[in-house]
């Protein structure tokens, strides 16, 4: 079930049940997958959106031409519009194409990258810590030989091509990059603990054997 659905439903209900129609669409919204997008105003935005939309639902329908029909038609068109704006910005953006860990074509050893992410934390700067970070890990698996050395590799595929030379870090690889991609592309605000996470793992790399081939 998606947002669209509780919203279709109001269309049909009496006026007296669209208030609780609009409380299922809220609760809809209140869904973990919601919940865990960041940033959570999106989340309030579109709650507000809905609420307003009920409201010139009930207006509206007194003096549109074709009724309800009429009015399903537009809603339909409001929920393409708002399935759209997801997918850009909200949870549906983590569906989107990967983009590329590393831009440019200088290349820094591990060490260079876990400076500056060190420098990033220090600076409040999490974000840009955890990206360099993950830069670090990547390093450090080519420097070892999991990983050829290749531009334009993602972070979903660090964790697919290290796994398989590192099996024992390989969920660890897993949930690095997914970390990665929702504080860099998804929007999920970044703090100390997000940025220890991928020191941890970072670390376990370091300390595990490579898989023989």
């Amino acid at each position: 079930m998606t947002a669209a659905g509780p919203l279709v439903r109001a269309l049909t209900l009496s006026p007296v049940d669209r208030e609780a129609a609009r409380e299922a669409a809220e609760r809809e919204l209140r869904r973990r997958e919601y919940v865990d997008a960041q940033p959570s105003p999106i989340t309030r935005a579109l709650g507000r959106i809905l609420q307003e939309l009920g409201e010139l639902l009930d207006r509206a329908a007194l003096i549109a031409p074709g009724g309800r029909l009429g009015l399903l038609a537009l809603a339909l068109l409001l929920v393409l519009l708002v399935g759209v704006v997801l997918s850009r910005i909200g949870p549906l953006a983590r569906t989107s194409p990967e983009r590329a860990l590393f831009a440019g074509a200088g290349v820094q050893t591990a060490a260079e990258h876990r400076e500056q992410a060190e420098a990033a934390a220090a600076q409040g700067q999490w974000a840009q810590a955890v990206r360099e970070r993950l830069r670090a890990v990547v390093r450090e698996l080519e420097a070892r030989g999991a990983l050829d050395p290749r531009p334009g590799r993602t972070a979903g595929e660090v964790a697919r091509d290290g796994g398989a030379a590192l099996p024992e870090v390989a969920d660890d690889l897993v949930r690095a990059a997914r970390l990665f991609d929702e504080v860099w592309y998804g929007g999920r605000p970044a703090d100390a603990s997000s940025y220890a996470s991928i020191v941890a793992v970072d670390a376990r790399v370091s300390d595990s054997r490579l898989a023989v081939r």
